[in-house]
């Protein structure tokens, strides 16, 4: 899967979004609980920069991570506030230099080299993955934010995959321990391809569409609301704090008959 260039034409997709957007469009809010469009767009600038650091200077990198460490429920939305007080142009700008500058050292950089991170070391691939995963998912709250319905392509397999690999960390961020046996994952792309991960007799399983395994694993829809099943104990488990992002949980979407 070539991870670069579907990072680059997810990133396009968003940008042709918000591009055009007029200064009171960009106050709108989100389903993100106090969070506009200006938040979406600074935080994904804020996390770009953070993945620049990653990858060039991994020591200074250490030093911003445990100034997160320090206020875990805090430093995304504190990055993301002081983003946003910035003009709409200023913002955009921001994102589009940080994320060519993230790409190009992504691209430069050996393939086996690992980088710091929030949550679990990176690899190259994989950190362009996360930074897809994170494109797709506020660009979801920003489409919903506009009344826009943004059709699911393939590159939701990206999403999908780091949201499996994920599974462990999931479970540690709950404080729990993470099953012993791998689950088998069966998920339905957008072109009616079936993605298939684990081993094929394993008996605890996930089954449903990809687009609700990624809404689900980046918590943007509760699962009430959505189509993923569950067989096995452990694996029903897991459809309740899947989560493919570093950081704290948060509190989730609540389902959608319960929403404000």
């Amino acid at each position: 899967m070539d991870v670069f260039g579907d990072l680059e034409r997810e990133s396009e997709e968003l940008d042709a979004l918000v591009g055009e957007l007029c200064e009171e469009q960009w106050a709108l809010a989100t389903p993100a609980v106090g969070w506009t469009i200006a938040h979406q767009i600074a935080h994904l600038a804020w996390t770009d920069r953070s993945a620049l650091l990653a990858v060039t200077d991994p020591d200074a990198f250490a030093w911003e991570a445990e100034k997160a460490l320090a206020a875990p429920d805090r430093f995304v939305d504190e990055g993301a506030e002081q983003g946003a007080v910035r003009p709409p142009a200023r913002i955009l700008a921001d994102w589009r230099a940080g994320r060519q500058a993230l790409a190009r050292a992504l691209e430069a950089a050996p393939a086996r080299t690992r980088f710091p991170w929030y949550g679990p070391p990176m690899s190259v691939a994989s950190m362009a993955t996360a930074r897809l995963m994170e494109t797709w998912a506020h660009g979801r709250d920003i489409a919903d934010a506009l009344a826009v319905v943004r059709p699911p392509t393939d590159r939701l397999r990206h999403v999908v995959r780091i949201g499996v690999r994920t599974r462990d960390f999931a479970f540690g961020v709950h404080g729990l321990p993470a099953p012993a046996e791998e689950f088998r994952v069966e998920l339905t792309g957008p072109t009616g391809d079936l993605w298939t991960y684990g081993p094929e007799d394993a008996p605890q399983r996930v089954t449903g569409p990809a687009l609700d395994f990624c809404l689900l694993a980046t918590r943007r829809a509760h699962r009430a609301d959505l189509a993923v099943r569950a067989q096995g104990p452990d694996a029903d488990r897991w459809l309740d704090i899947a989560q493919a992002f570093a950081g704290p949980p948060g509190a989730g979407r609540p389902p959608e008959g319960d929403a404000p």
